[in-house]
This record gives structure tokens, sequence and C-alpha cells, in this order.
């Protein structure tokens, strides 16, 4: 980068920082004082809160769940073809769960009911697997996404 690209952009980042000051002063706010916190007064917590823990909880586990499972297929246990299978969908479903629960989706309910049928599944098939603690991990986790998604599913 050259002198002028450089004095470029330092103009356009100061051009940018003013104009937020300026938008921030317009709307009655000192940025010098406003808390790194500013909420505005909306809720902190999500009326969806527990099902939001429950879901990420759930995509975590899944996903350690799952690539245990492909290190042990690699070395060829077939053993744990079917809880890579579940533990994958799981994740994939519950991580699409906690964006609906965390936007307060009114789709929610619905999404819930199909994540219930998928963290079941997933529970039954890491039961059989749970000797190794990613698949135990994963199965409570599956069980107390169930409980929450049961709590909200039409």
């Amino acid at each position: 980068m050259n002198r002028r690209e450089l004095l470029e952009s330092a103009t356009v980042f100061v051009a940018a920082v003013a104009a937020g000051q300026a938008a921030a002063a317009d709307s009655g706010h000192d940025m010098a004082k406003m808390p790194m916190n500013h909420d505005h007064g909306h809720a902190q917590a999500s009326r969806n809160q527990a099902l939001i823990d429950a879901a990420a909880d759930c995509v975590v586990k899944s996903n350690i769940c799952f690539q245990h499972c492909l290190v042990l297929l690699g070395a060829g246990d077939l053993e744990l073809a079917a809880c890579a299978k579940t533990s994958s969908q799981t994740a994939a479903l519950c991580q699409a769960l906690l964006q609906m629960a965390t936007a307060e989706s009114k789709y929610l309910p619905q999404l819930a009911k199909v994540a219930m049928d998928v963290c079941k599944a997933c529970e039954e098939e890491c039961k059989k697997t749970e000797k190794h603690p990613e698949c135990m991990a994963c199965k409570e986790a599956c069980a107390a996404c169930y409980a929450q998604c049961k709590a909200i599913a039409l």
C-alpha cells in the first residue's frame, strides 16, 4: 500500500467515525458515555432462553459426537455408523432450532415438533454407544433439547 492509498483509507475511516458520531448525536446518544451493554430498554433474556441453551448445547455435543464417530469409522469401527448419521442430522436441525428460537420465530413450535423426533432418534442411537463419553454427552444433550422442545411444540 502506498502513501496515497493509506491517506485515502484513513480519510474514509475518519469520515465513517464522524458520521457514526453524528448519527449517535442525532439520536440523543453520547458515544463517550454509552455503556457497552446499551440496550434501549429491551429485555436481555429471550422468552425461549431455556430452549436456546438446550439447542446450543445439543449442537455442540452432537458435533463432538459426530467427529468422534468419524475418527472411529476411519479406523474401521463400523459400530458407530448410525450414531454418526443421527448426530450429524441432530447438529444441523438443532442449529436451525437455535436460530429460530433466538429470532422468536412464529414457526418455532412447528420446528420444535420436528426437532423432538430428531433428538429422540439421536438419543436412542447414542444409548447403543454410550460407553463412549462423547456419545453419552450427546444422548444427554438430546434428551434435554427434547424436553425443551416438548414444552413449546404444537
